[in-house]
């Protein structure tokens, strides 16, 4: 595996734990009302959407480099 194919991969996995937690701490705000999960879930969801546009602009940058 390509050090390109693991940093789209750890990317992609990291995003999706980033999704998984705010979603979970949002609904854990909806539940209880505290102020700091909704913080940690609003976080999150920016830190995946920051993932989300830098494996966007990673695609980009290396489009001639192979995946092995």
């Amino acid at each position: 595996m390509s050090l390109k194919a693991f940093h789209l991969v750890f990317v992609t996995v990291s995003a999706m734990l980033g999704l998984g937690f705010g979603a979970w701490a949002i609904a854990d705000y909806r539940r209880s009302g505290s102020a700091g999960s909704l913080c940690w879930g609003v976080g999150s969801l920016a830190g995946t959407a920051a993932l989300i546009v830098y494996g966007r602009w990673f695609l980009r940058k290396l489009k001639g480099v192979g995946y092995l």
